[in-house]
Formats: C-alpha cells, sequence, structure tokens
C-alpha cells in the first residue's frame, strides 16, 4: 500500500503522551507539513506558533481547561509536550477551511514521523481574549486571526 495512504488510515488521536521532548527536527518537519497544507487560491494565510516552553504550555493548558469547564486538574493536551497552535486571517473567506487543512497536514505528518498527535478545540475562544491576543502582538504578528485548533504532540 502507499506509504501516504497508509499512514492516512493508520493515524489515530492519542490522548496519553510521555513528557519528553520530540526531535527539534521532527517538529520542524510536522510544520514544514502543515505550511504546504492546500489552501484558498493559494495564499497560504494560516500560521503556526509553536509551544516547546513548559511554561507558556501549562498556562495554556490552563486558559484550554477554564474555557472547557473542566477541572484544573485536567490537562486537555494529554501531556504532550509541544502544542502547535493554528491561527488563520479572517481577512480570507477561506480561512476556517484553510486553518483545517493545515492542521490534518501535521497530524499526518507527526504519525509518519513515529509521534502521536490529537486535535484540540478551544483556540478560538483563548484567542479571542486580551492574555493570548497580546502573546500575538508580542509575537509581532498583525492582523485579525483565529483560533483554528491546537495540534498536541509527542512521543507516546
Amino acid at each position: 500500500m502507499n506509504e501516504v495512504i497508509k499512514a492516512l488510515k493508520e493515524r489515530r488521536s492519542i490522548r496519553k503522551f510521555k513528557a519528553e521532548m520530540p526531535k527539534k527536527e521532527d517538529l520542524n518537519q510536522i510544520i514544514e507539513a502543515g505550511l504546504y497544507a492546500a489552501s484558498g487560491r493559494g495564499q497560504q494565510s494560516p500560521i503556526i506558533i509553536a509551544v516547546t516552553n513548559k511554561e507558556l504550555r501549562d498556562r495554556l493548558s490552563v486558559a484550554n481547561c477554564k474555557i472547557g469547564g473542566w477541572d484544573s486538574s485536567f490537562d486537555p493536551f494529554y501531556g504532550a509536550p509541544a502544542v502547535f497552535i493554528v491561527l488563520a486571517d479572517k481577512s480570507f473567506n477561506t480561512y476556517l477551511y484553510d486553518g483545517s487543512l493545515v492542521m490534518g497536514n501535521m497530524m499526518v505528518a507527526a504519525h509518519s514521523l513515529g509521534l502521536g498527535s490529537i486535535w484540540i478545540h478551544r483556540a478560538k475562544e483563548e484567542f479571542e481574549t486580551a492574555e493570548w491576543k497580546k502573546l500575538l502582538s508580542d509575537l509581532g504578528i498583525k492582523g485579525d486571526f483565529e483560533g483554528i485548533g491546537h495540534c498536541a504532540v509527542g512521543l507516546y
């Protein structure tokens, strides 16, 4: 069977990750795969923020947990040490679809590298708050971006 089709058929969401950070080269390949996703008019407007800093990752987890209404001891990223935040520029009429394709490419890429992944929602609600809009500003990201999702990645 073709390796791409095999990866598409075999990839599953992982809900228990090891604390060990995946190799930087693997994380970069996942980002690259996401950036090569198809997009409306070939605009490639979605962006990816790689969160590998544990403190920031944990802050994001707390915010996501609060939005989800869970007990503060729950980790909505299931212990994944790396979280990719996919955001898309709302000025493009296909932004939601474009960002979703980025997420799909990243999850299949992670699987192909022997890593687990899972799509975690609530990025939209997070990036509607002042705290997370400030993060975008601090990173020099300008524009009207909507959070599409989090791609939690790690060894399992």
